[in-house]
């Protein structure tokens, strides 16, 4: 934890953890304001977990989210009020720290001068010039101004935007790219189910940003505030501009714990967990190995969410572990599916169904999870046929949540989006349909594909290929099938491996004879285990596209 005092009243700090409370309440601090919304990172602890942990040791806490990219002028009169109320000093922090201190900027100019806020920011680490520039021109950013300019600009540093990068390096190695991504770590989100069943430990899944960006390819380490496709340029915190010739975007999902009341205040403790957080994998495990009898409840939330197996993985791990210590029989598993079958692609139904049988798991369609009371260990679900009916509560020992998800707050507000909210892309090319100079891929885009690191991979090289063609590079547009892939891990040492694209169309990517993909195979488990994180790392990663090179068509212009 790394904080930076701009005035002796306020400092201001990127993410912070719960372990990191003590340390803040040491070092003198009263009050702490939080300024990221929740679910904006894989590995962000929501703000009702700071809040108690801050409240047990008597520091004051404020809740003030700001959507990255958004701060108004009435959010800083509400931090400036948060200020004055709050006993000091006050530690305030969002995911960088840039949205904090861009809120006391902006009201600072009552009694400070432009070169004293550039002054007292840049002694704080954080470049302003950008916030100055709005300030000065009433409160909008300049658009002829470009901090930064580059031929090909990519807005995420996960699995598709390094992915991309490097394809398009390796196509066009002097092409000029430039990646913006606010955090310093990369995760290989696929293994956080093998982490929850006690297969690999969660530090296997992380690397560093700065270690997975291809070479010769500039990282502009911020967030992405607003769009501005007309003027091809796009706004990072801090206010500052960069100008593009070509953009991706690819920002990932948000989770949205909030959705779910009592699910912010209840992960990590009284058997609460989700394997779709970085930091509660691990706890998953130590809750399996700890259940010896009682209840075990799993859910799945409404789709689109990324990994629709990855709800009833939790499931099947859990029970494989308990059916091979010999207290399954004394554990009842639950599962709760807001959606109405157990996975959309029918051929791999009856495969799962006997699992379900020998886990002797009770399936529970068109139930979704609303809320939960950790404390006394009840989760309550809506019968999504008759809303209006009263809940259905159960009792639990353990409760493995996933929690509804959406794009990120940033791209729901943004030109680039449909009326649900999810990047409009062309499904077969990736480009978007009102912007010709703009792609997209991964979990954010409306192309009705699984959202899988899968989906990724194969998505990546034809977004690299259409863009190159756009440019005039290449001679063949590329097509996307809508190809995803789901190792289904119903048993340690067995895979199902589900792979199929638009519209439910199997697309195996071996013959049959050495891989049926409907029916559990230990061939798909040493893939699941041994080979995929090094064709993620080593191959995807690399721009290395092995089974991943994309079906391409003559196209005139």
């Amino acid at each position: 934890m790394q904080y930076a005092n701009v005035t002796q009243q306020l400092s201001v700090c990127p993410q912070i953890s719960v372990d990191d409370l003590e340390a803040i309440k040491a070092t003198g601090f009263k009050s702490i304001i939080c300024n990221r919304p929740d679910g904006e990172g894989a590995d962000q602890p929501t703000f009702a977990e700071i809040e108690a942990k801050a409240s047990s040791l008597g520091l004051s806490c404020v809740y003030q989210p700001v959507v990255s990219g958004k701060v108004t002028q009435q959010d800083a009169i509400t931090f400036e009020a948060n200020l004055q109320k709050l006993e000091g000093p006050v530690f305030a922090y969002c995911r960088t720290g840039t949205r904090s201190i861009t809120l006391w900027a902006m009201t600072a100019t009552k009694t400070l001068s432009y070169e004293d806020i550039l002054c007292m920011s840049q002694k704080a680490g954080y470049d302003l010039s950008g916030v100055v520039r709005r300030l000065k021109n009433g409160g909008e950013t300049p658009s002829d101004h470009a901090d930064h300019s580059h031929a090909v600009v990519i807005v995420g540093a996960g699995a598709g935007g390094v992915a991309v990068a490097s394809s398009l390096k390796s196509r066009c190695p002097d092409l000029d790219i430039a990646i913006v991504e606010p955090n310093e770590v990369h995760y290989y989100q696929p293994g956080w189910t093998l982490v929850g069943g006690g297969v690999f430990n969660a530090n296997d899944t992380v690397r560093t940003v700065a270690s997975v960006i291809p070479n010769n390819v500039k990282w502009i380490k911020a967030g992405v505030a607003a769009f501005a496709p007309k003027e091809n340029m796009i706004v990072v915190d801090g206010c500052r501009t960069i100008k593009y010739e070509h953009l991706v975007v690819c920002p990932g999902i948000k989770l949205d714990w909030n959705k779910v009341e009592g699910l912010s205040e209840s992960l990590g403790e009284n058997g609460v967990t989700s394997n779709y957080r970085f930091d509660l994998a691990p706890y998953t495990w130590e809750l399996v190995k700890n259940l010896k009898k009682g209840k075990a409840v799993f859910t799945q939330p409404p789709m689109p969410i990324k990994c629709a197996g990855a709800p009833q993985k939790a499931m099947y791990m859990s029970c494989d572990h308990w059916f091979k210590e010999g207290v399954l029989n004394d554990i009842n598993v639950e599962f709760y599916n807001t959606g109405a079958v157990l996975f959309g692609v029918k051929e791999y139904v009856p495969a799962l169904m006997e699992y379900v049988k020998k886990y002797h798991a009770t399936l529970n369609f068109e139930h979704q999870l609303v809320k939960v009371d950790g404390k006394a260990k009840v989760a309550s679900f809506k019968k999504v046929a008759d809303p209006d009916a009263p809940l259905v509560e159960t009792e639990f020992d353990m409760l493995h949540a996933v929690p509804p998800q959406s794009p990120p707050d940033f791209i729901k507000v943004s030109p680039l989006v449909d009326g649900t909210g999810w990047i409009d892309v062309d499904q077969s090319t990736l480009q978007h349909k009102s912007f010709e100079n703009i792609f997209a891929l991964g979990d954010a885009i409306n192309a009705p594909n699984a959202k899988t690191a899968a989906a990724a991979r194969m998505q990546a090289p034809v977004v690299a290929n259409n863009l190159l063609y756009e440019r005039g590079v290449q001679t063949d547009k590329a097509i996307y099938n809508g190809y995803g892939s789901c190792p289904l891990t119903v048993e340690r040492g067995k895979v199902i491996l589900a792979e199929f694209g638009y519209g439910g169309k199997i697309l195996n990517s071996m013959p049959t004879w050495v891989l049926d993909g409907t029916k559990p195979s230990r061939l798909a488990w040493y893939l699941k285990e041994k080979l995929l994180p090094p064709i993620y790392w080593e191959g995807m990663l690399k721009g290395r596209e092995w089974l991943a090179k994309p079906e391409t068509q003559h196209a005139n212009k």
